[in-house]
C-alpha cells in the first residue's frame, strides 16, 4: 500500500488516473472502494493500493503546487520533487507560479542544463521540462526542453507554468533549477543559452510551429568564449500580414559599430561572429481578418577560429558568361543535414557566411571557409551555351571544359552542367578529338576520375538518355538532333590531375537525319561495346539512331550483336537494322524486328549501323548492343588454295604454249612472229628485192603482238622524237603497199641498252614475256629471195638484239 499525506501550507494536489489511449487494466483500491481515479488534496492523508501489479502500464499520476506570488512572497530558490513516497508512475509535476506582469520570473537551470526540441519530439532519457508563459488569461507556449544542453536561463514576464515529465522508472530525485524574482523584462521572455566550445543548438520561437504573438518581442541571449566564431542560420520560418511596423530580427554585437543590426527574416543572417551577442524577434500589428503566422526555427553554430581563417580564395568569373558555382555540403540539395553534425561554412565576406554560397559569372569573389574539413564540401556548377545568330554560331567550336577558377580551389568538383540550346533546323555535334570517348557499359565500364553523362531533350517532355562516356575510347563524335544536357561528374581526387586534359568540344552543325549519330573511329586491335541510348528502358518510339564505324588501314572489323533477336513486337510500323559497308556495289543487310539479327560478321571497309524503332507494344523495349572488334586481316585457307589453283592452271597452260611453239617452230620456216632473214631490211623503196609483191605474200602477218610493239604506221612523230600510244592496237585496213613494215626503233624496247644520245620513251606498264626476233641480212647479199634462200640454208640467223647486246659488252 502507499499513503500520501499532503501539508495545507504546501497549496499540493495529487491526482492518479488511467493513462491516456490505455484500456483500464487497473484500478485504485482505497479502503473498500474500487475508483479509476484518486485526487488528494492539501492537507488529506490517503492511503490506497492498485488492483494490479504492474499500474505503471495503466495509470499515470499528476502533482501540482500552486505558487501565488502576488497576494504575498513568494518562496524562490530550489524547487523540490515534493511530497516524497511516490507510487512508480509515469508523472508529472507542475508549478503554477501567479506573478504580476510588473515583475519578471527567472528560471534558473543546473549543469547540464537544457535542450530545446520540437514539438513531437522525444528525449532520449523520457525526461522533459515545458514552459509556458501566462499573460493576464493568455497562455504562450515558450518551448519543450530536454537535459543536457546550452539553455541555462528562461526569465519570463508575469506568471509561469513549468512543468517536468518523468517515466515512472526514473531515479531523479530533484527539480534541476530554481525560481527568482527580477525587475521586468519588458518582452515577452529572454532565454539564455552558454555554448563554451564547439556545438549547434536548434531554437524556436515561441508557440512553434503556431504563430509568435502579435506585436511581441523576444531575445536570446548567446554566451560564447571571445576566441570561438558564431553562425545563425534561418531554417524555418513564415511571416504574418501586418497593418503596422514590420517583422525584423536584430542583431546587437559587443564591438559592433551599428547596434542593433537590423535584418528581415528573409535576409542571410550573420555569420563569423566573435564571442557573445543577443538576437532579437520583434512582431508586428497583425490584420484582424487575416493575420497569418510569424514562426522561426534557427540554427547557432560555434566554431573554433580556422587555420586559415583569413586565407581567402580568389574565384574570377569576370570573363564567363551565363555560369553559376554552388559551394555546397555533401549531398546537396536532396540531403538535408542533420543540425548536430559538424558544420562548414562558405564565406564571401568576413560576415557573410552559409552552408551554401552561389556564385554568378561576371563577377570577382574573394571567398574563404570555416571548416575543418574541406572534403565534406563539393562544387556544383552549371553553363548555358545557345546559338542566337546561326551565321555566327555554326562557325565557332566551344570547348566544354572545367575553368581554372573552379578547379583552383581546394573543393572537389562535384558536377559540372553544360546545358546546350540549339534552334530549330540546327543540331548539336560533341567530339573529343584526341582522347575520343568510351561508353560505359556492363562489358566495358569506365574506371576514369570522371564522365559525362549526355541526355537528349527530344520534347519538353521526353529525354532521350543517350549515355554515359567517360574518355580513353574510340568515340569522335556525337551529333544530336535537339537540346541537350552534357553533365560532367567527377569520382574522388584524381579529376583535380586529369582536369587539364579535357578535349570534350562542342559545335553547332546542320540538320541530320537521324535522332542521333555516333562516328566510332577505333584504334587497331580495339574491342568496341556500344548500345541504344535510353539503355535499359528501350529507345523511344520512331527514334533512329546511327554508328559509322571507321575500320583502321590494314585491318579487318568484325561486328557481332549480342543477342539473336530485337526483342519487341511492333504495334505500329515497323523496327529494323540495317548495315552497309562504305564501298562500291556493296549489299545492304537489312533485318525487320521479327527476323534474327545478322551473324557476326567481318568488315573490310568502313560502314554503317543504322537502329530504327517502331511504335512497340506493351511491355516490349528495343534495346540493342553490339560490338566491334578490329583486328588484322587474316589470309582465307580458301584464298590461298584458290591461289595455288589457279597459279597451277596458269602454268600448265604456259607450259602448252611452249610446247605448240616449239612444234611451230620445227614445221614453219620462216617462224611466225620472226623476220626470215633472208628478206630485205634495207631501207624500203626499192621494189625490185621482191618477187612477189606485199598482197601476195605473208610478210607482214603476225601471230602475235607484242603490246608495247607499236608499229610505224601508228607512230607520232613530234619534235623528233616517237611518243607511241600504249596498249592501243588498231588493225590496219589501209591499202597494202608492196613492202614490209619497217622493223620498231630500239627505243621502244626496254630491255635493250640505250647510247647516251637516246631518248628515254615514257615506261611501259604491260609487256608481253615473248621477245621478238628481228633478223638482218649480212653486207653484200642484195640478191631476191628465192635466190637468197637457196645461198644461206645453212647460216644462222643472228637476233639485233643478241647483236647489239654483244656490240654492249665489247665497247
Amino acid at each position: 500500500s502507499f499513503t500520501i499525506s499532503l501539508r495545507t501550507v504546501d497549496n499540493i494536489t495529487v491526482m492518479i488516473k488511467p493513462r491516456p489511449g490505455v484500456s483500464v487494466g487497473c484500478q485504485i483500491r482505497v479502503k473498500n472502494f474500487i475508483r479509476s481515479e484518486l485526487k488528494i488534496k492539501p492537507g488529506e492523508n490517503v492511503t490506497f493500493t492498485f488492483t494490479c501489479s504492474t499500474p505503471e502500464k495503466y495509470l499515470i499520476m499528476e502533482i501540482q503546487k500552486n505558487i501565488d506570488c502576488v497576494s504575498g512572497p513568494c518562496p524562490f530558490g530550489d524547487v523540490h520533487l515534493y511530497p516524497p513516497g511516490l507510487p512508480r508512475l509515469n508523472r508529472t509535476f507542475i508549478w503554477d507560479v501567479n506573478a504580476s506582469t510588473k515583475a519578471g520570473l527567472e528560471l534558473k537551470f543546473s549543469a547540464p542544463w537544457l535542450r530545446q526540441i520540437e514539438p513531437g519530439e522525444t528525449c532520449p532519457d523520457f525526461i522533459s521540462y515545458n514552459i509556458n508563459s501566462c499573460i493576464d488569461t493568455a497562455t504562450v507556449n515558450i518551448g519543450t526542453f530536454c537535459r543536457n544542453g546550452s539553455v541555462s536561463r528562461v526569465k519570463l514576464l508575469g506568471g509561469v507554468i513549468m512543468s517536468l515529465h518523468l517515466p515512472w522508472d526514473s531515479p531523479l530525485t530533484s527539480s534541476g533549477f530554481n525560481i527568482a524574482n527580477r525587475a521586468s523584462i519588458k518582452r515577452l521572455c529572454i532565454i539564455e543559452s552558454i555554448l563554451k566550445g564547439e556545438s549547434s543548438i536548434t531554437l524556436m520561437s515561441p508557440n512553434y510551429p503556431l504563430g509568435f504573438p502579435e506585436d511581441e518581442l523576444m531575445t536570446w541571449q548567446f554566451v560564447i568564449p571571445s576566441n570561438m566564431r558564431a553562425s545563425v542560420f534561418f531554417h524555418n520560418y513564415s511571416l504574418s500580414n501586418c497593418e503596422r511596423k514590420e517583422e525584423r530580427v536584430e542583431y546587437y554585437i559587443p564591438g559592433s559599430l551599428s547596434n542593433p543590426e537590423v535584418f528581415k527574416l528573409s535576409d542571410s543572417q550573420p555569420a563569423n561572429i566573435a564571442g557573445s551577442f543577443n538576437l532579437s524577434l520583434q512582431g508586428c500589428d497583425q490584420d484582424a481578418q487575416n493575420p497569418g503566422i510569424l514562426r522561426l526555427l534557427f540554427q547557432v553554430v560555434v566554431q573554433h577560429p580556422q587555420v586559415d581563417e583569413n586565407v581567402t580564395h580568389l574565384v574570377d568569373l569576370s570573363k564567363e558568361w551565363n555560369m553559376t558555382v554552388t559551394i555546397h555540403f555533401e549531398g546537396w540539395p536532396s540531403r538535408i543535414p542533420v543540425m548536430s553534425e559538424p558544420i562548414c561554412l562558405i564565406c564571401k565576406d568576413p560576415r557573410t557566411c552559409d552552408r551554401v554560397l552561389t556564385l554568378v559569372s561576371g563577377t570577382v569573389y574573394k571567398i574563404s571557409f570555416l571548416c575543418k574539413d574541406l572534403s565534406r564540401l563539393r562544387i556544383t556548377a552549371e553553363k548555358g551555351i545557345s546559338c542566337v545568330d546561326l551565321r555566327w554560331c555554326q562557325r565557332k567550336i566551344y570547348s566544354l571544359l572545367v575553368p581554372k577558377a573552379i578547379t583552383q580551389l581546394p573543393i572537389q568538383l562535384h558536377k559540372f552542367i553544360w546545358k546546350l540550346l540549339a534552334p530549330d533546323l540546327i543540331n548539336i555535334e560533341i567530339t573529343s578529338p584526341s582522347l575520343k570517348l568510351q561508353q560505359h557499359v556492363p562489358e566495358q565500364r569506365c574506371n576514369t576520375s570522371y564522365s559525362y553523362s549526355i541526355v537528349s531533350t527530344t520534347t519538353p517532355e521526353t529525354e532521350l538518355n543517350v549515355g554515359v562516356f567517360c574518355p580513353g575510347g574510340s568515340i569522335e563524335k556525337i551529333q544530336m538532333r535537339n537540346n541537350v544536357t552534357i553533365s560532367l561528374k567527377t569520382f574522388g581526387k584524381g579529376f583535380l590531375n586529369e582536369s587539364n586534359r579535357q578535349d570534350l568540344k562542342m559545335s553547332f552543325v546542320p540538320h541530320i537525319k537521324d535522332e542521333c549519330s555516333f562516328t566510332v573511329s577505333p584504334d587497331p586491335k580495339a574491342k568496341v561495346y556500344l548500345q541504344t541510348p535510353n539503355w535499359p528502358y528501350g529507345l523511344p518510339p520512331y527514334i533512329s539512331i546511327s554508328w559509322y564505324v571507321v575500320v583502321p588501314s590494314k585491318q579487318v572489323a568484325r561486328l557481332g550483336f549480342s543477342k539473336d533477336r530485337m526483342g519487341i513486337a511492333c504495334e505500329t510500323g515497323r523496327a529494323y537494322v540495317n548495315i552497309k559497308e562504305e564501298t562500291q556495289g556493296a549489299e545492304e543487310t537489312v533485318r525487320r524486328e521479327d527476323e534474327l539479327l545478322p551473324e557476326p560478321r567481318n568488315m573490310y571497309h568502313n560502314f554503317w549501323v543504322n537502329i530504327s524503332n517502331c511504335k512497340p507494344v506493351d511491355k516490349t523495349q528495343l534495346t540493342l548492343q553490339f560490338r566491334v572488334t578490329v583486328g588484322d586481316k587474316q589470309i582465307d585457307l580458301g584464298v590461298i588454295l584458290a591461289v595455288v589453283a589457279g597459279a597451277g592452271v596458269l602454268a600448265a597452260i604456259g607450259l602448252t604454249v611452249c610446247c605448240v611453239k616449239k612444234k611451230k617452230k620445227k614445221s614453219q620456216n620462216p617462224m611466225v612472229g620472226v623476220y626470215n632473214a633472208n628478206v630485205n631490211t634495207q631501207v624500203p623503196g626499192k621494189q625490185g628485192l621482191f618477187t612477189k609483191g606485199r598482197k601476195n605474200n605473208e610478210s607482214h602477218v603476225y601471230a602475235v603482238i607484242d603490246d608495247a610493239m607499236v608499229y610505224g604506221h601508228l607512230l607520232k612523230e613530234s619534235n623528233g622524237s616517237v611518243s607511241p600510244e600504249v596498249d592501243v592496237y588498231r588493225p590496219f585496213d589501209g591499202p597494202i603497199g608492196s613492202l614490209p613494215p619497217s622493223p620498231p626503233p630500239f627505243s621502244f624496247r626496254k630491255d635493250i641498252k640505250r647510247s647516251s644520245n637516246t631518248e628515254e620513251p615514257p615506261p611501259l606498264t604491260d609487256t608481253d614475256p615473248d621477245t621478238y626476233t628481228f633478223a638482218h641480212q649480212k653486207s653484200g647479199q642484195s640478191e631476191d629471195i628465192g635466190d637468197t634462200n637457196e645461198k644461206n640454208n645453212g647460216d644462222t640467223s643472228t637476233s639485233l638484239l643478241e647483236n647489239k647486246e654483244q656490240d654492249s659488252l665489247t665497247e
